[in-house]
C-alpha cells in the first residue's frame, strides 16, 4: 500500500444559481490571452443539454477514457500506440472548433462612433479570430436556462433510454446547473493518452498540469479526455487545461472560481488514497460498481494506521491534519451524498457533486402525501421533477438505488432540520431509514447550509523544503560546459552560496535573516509573505555594494 494525498473538491448543485461568476473570473485569470478566446477552463452547463463541447459525454463518438479489453485490462477508448500512429495527421475523434463554438465580440466602436440619426446604431458580432462579421450559432452556455426546450435537450447523451420517462411539456420540464472543471483524476486517461509525456499528474497534491516545454501539440490529449477538458491553444501550438489554480493551492487558498462563487456550492479539502489499489478499482467489470470501488481507495484520515502509513510514505504532517478536518472526506465518504459524475469512464475522477434534489414538499403534496409519514415522502421522490433515472446516468453509471439513497438522506435532513427549527420532535422514523443519527444529519446540514469559509476550504500550504536541491537536480542548463556542469562551476563564477539562516534573526512576515561572507546581516525572501519591511535585502542605507 502506498498512501498519497489529492485536492479534490465537492459541489453541491442545490445551491447554483447559473450566474457564471466561477467561469467569469476564472476566464479573466488563466485564458484571457490571444490563442485561448474559446478556452473555459470553468464553465456552467443547464442539464439537459447538448454541453460543452457539444455532445462531450457521447464517448460512442469521442471515445474517450477507458475500457476494458477481452482480457479485462484496462485500455483506452481510442486505441494504443499503433492507432495514435495511425491517426497521427487526421483524428477523427479530435472536436472541432464547431463543436466548440468559434468565439465572438461586438463592434462597439459603431455604437461610440455612430453620428446622430434617426435610426439605432448596432454592434454587429464579430469573430475574434478573423475579425470578420459573422452569426453566432453557438457558445459555451448556448442553451442556458432552455433545458425544457427540445432541439436542446434531445442533444444530451444522458437522456438515451429515457423518452417515455421524460416528456418536454411545460408542465414537465426540469433543469439544473452543472459546473464543471478538470476532474484531475487518478487514473485520467489525458496522461495516458500524451505520447510525448507532457501531461503529468503531481505527486504531492494529484493536480493534473501541462508540461508548456514538452509539449509538441498532438493532442491526443484532448481527445483522450472524456470530459474534455484540455484544449489546444492554435497560437502557440500547445495544449491547455485546468490548472487547480496550483499557485493558489501552494498558499493555502482555494482556487479562484471557488473564491467567487455566489452560491457558496464549492468543497475544497484533502484526501488520502491507496495508489497501489487504483488500477484495481478502475477495472472492475461491472460499470455500476465503479463507484463503490473508487470509495475503496479512499483512507480514513482518523485511523491510527493510516497516519503513520502516511507519514511513511512522506504525507506532511500537517496535510494529515488537514484530510482529518477535510470536507470533501465528510461528504463523500463520511457522509455519502456526493457523487462522481460519470464514472463508467474509468478515470476515477475527482470533482464530485451533491445531486440536486427538487422541491420535495411540493412534490409531496402534489401527489396527496403527508409530511408526517416517512414511506410517503421516500415515495415522492419518485415523483420529482428531476427523474432518478437521469441522475443516475449522469453520477452512477444508471445506478438509481446509490441516486435514491442520496436523495432520501437529504430529504431526511430537511425535515430534521425543519422539526428542529419548530421545536417538533426528531423525526426517528425517517433517521432510522437512512442510518444516521440525529448528530450525523445535523453535521451534513452545517456542512451544505451553513458552513464557515475555513470549513469549506480546508487546504494545507503546500512544502518547500528541499525544492532548491530539486531543482540543481532538475537543471535545464546541465550541458558540456553550462552552468549545470559539474565540471565547469567555477567558485568565482557562480559565488558562494548563502549561508543557512540564523535561528536568532527573525524578521516579520515569515522571513528569515543571515550574514553574508563580509559579516552583513541579509534577509532571505524564502518564506516571507509579503507582509512587514525587508530589512537588509537590499544592503544597509550607504552600502556602496
Amino acid at each position: 500500500m502506498k498512501v498519497m494525498a489529492q485536492v479534490a473538491m465537492v459541489m453541491n448543485l442545490d445551491k447554483c444559481i447559473g450566474c457564471h461568476t466561477c467561469s467569469v473570473t476564472c476566464k479573466q485569470t488563466w485564458t484571457n490571452r490571444p490563442g485561448s478566446e474559446y478556452v473555459w477552463f470553468n464553465n456552467v452547463e443547464t442539464k439537459p443539454g447538448a454541453g460543452y463541447p457539444r455532445r462531450y459525454e457521447d464517448q460512442e463518438k469521442w471515445k474517450g477514457g477507458w475500457t476494458l479489453n477481452r482480457r479485462g485490462r484496462l485500455t483506452l477508448r481510442s486505441g494504443g500506440r499503433v492507432r495514435k500512429l495511425l491517426s497521427l495527421f487526421y483524428n477523427p475523434e479530435l472536436p472541432s472548433l464547431d463543436d466548440f463554438y468559434e468565439p465572438w465580440t461586438y463592434d462597439y466602436r459603431s455604437l461610440t462612433t455612430a453620428p446622430l440619426s434617426d435610426s439605432f446604431a448596432s454592434a454587429r458580432p464579430k469573430s475574434q479570430l478573423t475579425g470578420r462579421d459573422m452569426r453566432p450559432v453557438h457558445g459555451p452556455n448556448w442553451d442556458d436556462d432552455l433545458a425544457g426546450a427540445g432541439e436542446y435537450a434531445a442533444a444530451d447523451p444522458n437522456l438515451k433510454g429515457l423518452a417515455e420517462r421524460v416528456r418536454m411539456e411545460f408542465e414537465h420540464t426540469f433543469m439544473f446547473y452543472l459546473p464543471r472543471i478538470c476532474e484531475h483524476c487518478l487514473n485520467p486517461s489525458c496522461v495516458a493518452s500524451c505520447p510525448s509525456g507532457a501531461m503529468y499528474k503531481r505527486e504531492e497534491d494529484g493536480i493534473v498540469l501541462v508540461d508548456q516545454d514538452r509539449c509538441r501539440g498532438w493532442r491526443f490529449c484532448v481527445s483522450g479526455c472524456p470530459y474534455k477538458k484540455v484544449y489546444f491553444n492554435h497560437r502557440t501550438g500547445k495544449a491547455e487545461k485546468c490548472t487547480f489554480c496550483y499557485p493558489r493551492i501552494e498558499a493555502g487558498q482555494p482556487t479562484v472560481c471557488s473564491e467567487t462563487c455566489v452560491g457558496r456550492l464549492r468543497h475544497l479539502g484533502v484526501l488520502l488514497y491507496d495508489a497501489d489499489a487504483v488500477l484495481d478499482a478502475a477495472s472492475v467489470k461491472e460499470d455500476k460498481d465503479l463507484y463503490e470501488a473508487q470509495l475503496s481507495v479512499f483512507l480514513d484520515p482518523d485511523e491510527p494506521w493510516v497516519q503513520e502509513a502516511a507519514e511513511r510514505d512522506g504525507v506532511a504532517r500537517d496535510w494529515i491534519e488537514a484530510a482529518r478536518r477535510s470536507p470533501v472526506y465528510a461528504l463523500i465518504k463520511r457522509h455519502r451524498v456526493a457523487l462522481p459524475l460519470h464514472p463508467e469512464y474509468r478515470t476515477l475522477p475527482m470533482v464530485w457533486y451533491v445531486p440536486p434534489l427538487s422541491p420535495v414538499a411540493d412534490a409531496v403534496h402534489a401527489t396527496g402525501y403527508h409530511d408526517d409519514d416517512p414511506d410517503r415522502i421516500f415515495a415522492a421522490i419518485d415523483a420529482l421533477r428531476i427523474p432518478v433515472e437521469y441522475l443516475a446516468n449522469l453520477f452512477t453509471a444508471g445506478d438509481t438505488a446509490v441516486v435514491e439513497g442520496v436523495l432520501r438522506k437529504l430529504t431526511t435532513m430537511r425535515a430534521h432540520m425543519r422539526a428542529r427549527q419548530l421545536g417538533d420532535p426528531a423525526p426517528r422514523d425517517l433517521l432510522d431509514r437512512v442510518g444516521a443519527s440525529a448528530d450525523d444529519i445535523e453535521d451534513l446540514y452545517r456542512l451544505l447550509a451553513v458552513a464557515k469559509y475555513e470549513e469549506r476550504y480546508v487546504v494545507p500550504k503546500a512544502h518547500a523544503e528541499g525544492s532548491g536541491a530539486l531543482m540543481a537536480q532538475h537543471c535545464s542548463l546541465d550541458h558540456p560546459g553550462g552552468v549545470g556542469d559539474s565540471g565547469a562551476r567555477e567558485a568565482d563564477r557562480l559565488g558562494p552560496l548563502p549561508p543557512p539562516a540564523l535561528p536568532g534573526l527573525t524578521a516579520p512576515g515569515g522571513g528569515s535573516q543571515f550574514r553574508d561572507s563580509e559579516g552583513q546581516v541579509r534577509f532571505n525572501l524564502l518564506g516571507w509573505n509579503g507582509d512587514g519591511p525587508a530589512p537588509g535585502l537590499f544592503g544597509t542605507p550607504g552600502d556602496a555594494s
